[in-house]
């Protein structure tokens, strides 16, 4: 079996878990977690090792409609993010029904890369099911997604089957640093 490795980038509104998700499939606390908006300022990278594979996450900050020259850094650092990247997700909030702007601008930006781009809907633990079920259409109304997964990072549902869906859609590649990373 072939060796595969790969960036993946998260991108999304501030506070929808992004860092929770990070820190939940590395089963480390790498990211800050808060209710604080913009509390990731930087990408942060952390590194998932595995029998056959490398994932490197890139946890970005929120995106938003910038205020002041720190939100214009920062979003600026979530969008740069996609480039260079083997897949990206896009994490919405399951407790929405419709993309609102500011996720429908980052769909734009997402269209332009050539990687597959995965919508990553969390918080299903208190999302109503029939909710989720709602918004999916809504999303790709926008963009034709190369998976659609549901997870709850806090609670960990869902994330072993992420972890597996981007396996499969990573190249083969070299392990770019060591295990213990």
């Amino acid at each position: 079996m072939e060796f595969k490795s790969g960036f993946i980038t998260i991108v999304g509104k501030p506070n929808v878990g992004k860092s929770t998700l990070i820190n939940r499939m590395t089963g480390e606390k790498i990211s800050i977690v808060t209710d604080k908006c913009q509390t990731t300022r930087n990408a942060i990278k952390a590194i998932i090792t595995g029998d056959n594979y490398q994932m490197i996450f890139i946890d970005t900050p929120g995106i938003i409609k910038p205020k002041n020259m720190l939100d214009e850094y920062m979003v600026k650092t979530a969008l740069n993010s996609l480039v260079g990247v083997d897949v990206a997700l896009l994490m919405v909030e399951g407790t929405h029904v419709y993309p609102n702007k500011e996720e429908i601008e980052i769909m734009e930006q997402l269209k332009r890369t050539r990687v597959p781009v995965f919508l990553v809907i969390n918080k299903i633990d208190i999302a109503k099911r029939e909710d989720v079920l709602k918004l999916i259409p809504g999303y790709e109304k926008h963009l034709q997604f190369s998976k659609v997964i549901t997870v709850s990072a806090l609670t960990g549902e869902g994330t072993d089957t992420l972890l597996k869906e981007i396996e499969m859609h990573l190249p083969a590649g070299p392990k770019y640093f060591p295990d213990d990373t």
